[in-house]
């Protein structure tokens, strides 16, 4: 609730000490004797008689708070966005837990996805993971803290060791081939050259082209020797030792090429951060707001209570609490 015009409320300060000054200053009258008075005890008239003066300070004030113009506004945004359709391809093979980032580059890539996530509202987003098969860890929707939370769940060795790109790929432009969406895009994040599953990197890419789907292809972590899995252990974990990486870049340029995407290189977190700011932007959602606006007064509702105390002090006064006063 507000005041269109507040400015009125200061007069309710003068008010209350003049309603209280007035309590205090009671005038002479002449009660006449009654049948039910005659003791002088006091009577429910005698009480009632005493409170009529409230009344009228009452309706005074309210009728102050009716100039004030309470009102309460109303707010409601109609948002049309040409939204994105967005499948996340992320690279879950041991490779990832290298650490030539901190901690190991799944670690950061899930950060930084996490994120990505979080600045599209209006876009459904899926994800896939590969490593020497995929699946679709999340459908396509529009609840990020579903999306973020499959993020966050993703670990190596839930797969076969390997490095399936094709079929990562793949996938998730099978989770795009039905979209409505005019603007539907595969982010495919890898580490390494493609060296398992049965469909070709390349087809994977034709089949995203005919589907209209635009794929960028990012790159994560350095080449050369790195802290890398070199070796399961049978309690599921993963033995470190340092191990020669390569990368396979003609492959990941070519899949951006043939679908209209871009390739990108990440050497650090902050390379990984860039990235994902540029395809933010390359990818912006249109978005259309209307606010619409609403004002409600209540001022009559004040001022009908006014009217209210005002004739209950009247007929109060003259009627059957009447007093004669000199």
């Amino acid at each position: 609730m507000t005041f269109a015009q507040p400015v009125w409320l200061l007069l309710l300060l003068p008010l209350a000490f003049l309603a209280w000054r007035g309590r205090r200053l009671t005038g002479i009258s002449l009660r006449l004797p009654q049948a039910d008075d005659s003791m002088g005890n006091s009577t429910w008239r005698t009480r009632a008689r005493r409170g009529l003066p409230l009344l009228r300070w009452a309706a005074v004030g309210l009728l102050v708070l009716a100039m004030a113009r309470p009102q309460r506004k109303w707010e409601q945004e109609k948002v049309k966005a040409d939204a994105v359709d967005i499948v996340l391809a992320l690279d879950i093979s041991p490779s990832m837990l290298s650490r030539d980032f901190d901690p190991d580059r799944l670690a950061v890539a899930k950060k930084v996805a996490i994120d990505f996530v979080e600045n599209r509202p209006y876009d459904r987003i899926g994800l896939v993971a590969f490593s020497a098969e995929a699946f679709t860890q999340c459908p396509l929707t529009t609840d990020r803290r579903v999306v973020q939370s499959f993020i966050r769940e993703l670990q190596v060795g839930r797969l076969e060791d390997g490095t399936a790109i094709g079929m990562g790929l793949a996938t998730a432009v099978n989770r795009l081939k039905e979209s409505p969406s005019l603007s539907k895009v595969v982010i495919l994040l890898t580490d390494g050259e493609n060296n398992a599953g049965y469909i070709p990197p390349l087809k994977a890419a034709e089949i995203a082209k005919t589907l209209g789907v635009r794929v960028y292809t990012v790159g994560i972590g350095t080449e050369g020797i790195v802290l890398s899995p070199h070796q399961r252990l049978p309690d599921g974990s993963y033995a470190f030792a340092p191990r020669q990486m390569t990368f396979d870049t003609d492959l990941l340029e070519e899949i951006a090429a043939e679908t209209n995407g871009k390739f990108y290189r990440a050497y650090s977190e902050r390379d990984l951060e860039g990235i994902y700011e540029q395809i933010d932007q390359l990818e912006k959602t249109r978005i259309e707001v209307s606010v619409v606006r609403r004002t409600t007064d209540y001022f009559h509702w004040f001022v009908g209570l006014a009217v209210i105390f005002l004739l209950f002090e009247i007929l109060g006064r003259w009627g059957m609490l009447k007093t004669i006063t000199p």
